[in-house]
């Protein structure tokens, strides 16, 4: 059975990541739903996961 527990990780540290990233724009925002509060959300996870990809790439994993 294949271990799972990486791809976890990686789901937490982009979380992590994009929470930081809004954390700001969200204050700014508010708490009101609207287009501005998805689409800062929707960026931040895409940086955060950009910056994992950047970080991927300099310090691959060692797999066997």
């Amino acid at each position: 059975m294949k271990n799972d527990w990486p791809v976890k990780q990686r789901k937490y540290a982009i979380l992590f990541a994009a929470t930081i990233l809004a954390a700001r724009k969200l204050n700014e925002i508010g708490v009101k739903s609207c287009p501005a509060r998805e689409c800062a959300i929707a960026d931040a996870i895409e940086n955060a996961k950009r910056i994992l990809e950047k970080i991927d790439e300099r310090w691959p994993s060692k797999t066997n």
